[in-house]
């Protein structure tokens, strides 16, 4: 047996090797970019479904005369954070008791970490049009603030 054999591998094959590795990295890179967004945008659609569905809540509530509202009131919340602040129960005589509509208010996941969570949203009062929302004096629905598309390709701000 030749000692040559005994060697080891060459410099050709150790750079076919990285190549070929080097190929497969770069083809996976994509994928791990688009499994990032869409695990992102689906955390979007679980905070959009807790945040309307307190905001539901709270308007079943105002209905049922659970909630003290003003004659001008629209029965929406006036802020995100009477969700997890909780009202007071206008059906309890001793007044002690509140009513709770979230337990924590979720942030959206594609706004900016530092801010807190009920800033990361964009909020729609129930006086403004569905086509130019704004805020006012309630909460009737939110939005994400994030400018980008979704991977279907529209818009987060429209969902």
């Amino acid at each position: 047996m030749s000692r040559c054999a005994d060697r080891g591998f060459t410099l050709i094959e150790m750079l076919a090797v990285v190549t070929i590795v080097g190929i497969l990295a770069a083809a996976a890179q994509p994928l791990a970019v688009w499994v990032h967004k869409r695990q992102r945008e689906a955390e979007l659609r679980h905070a959009l479904r807790t945040l309307r569905g307190g905001l539901d809540a709270y308007f079943q509530a105002a209905r049922d005369g659970r909630i003290t509202l003003k004659a001008d009131d629209s029965g929406y919340p006036p802020d995100l954070d009477s969700l997890v602040r909780g009202v007071p129960d206008a059906k309890d005589p001793q007044g002690r008791r509140r009513l709770y509509f979230l337990r924590s208010l979720p942030r959206d996941p594609l706004a900016d970490a530092s801010l807190p969570a009920a800033q990361t949203w964009a909020l729609r009062s129930y006086d403004s049009p569905p086509e130019s929302p704004a805020p006012g004096r309630d909460v009737f629905d939110v939005h994400s603030r994030a400018e980008g598309m979704a991977i279907d390709g529209s818009r987060y701000k429209d969902w």
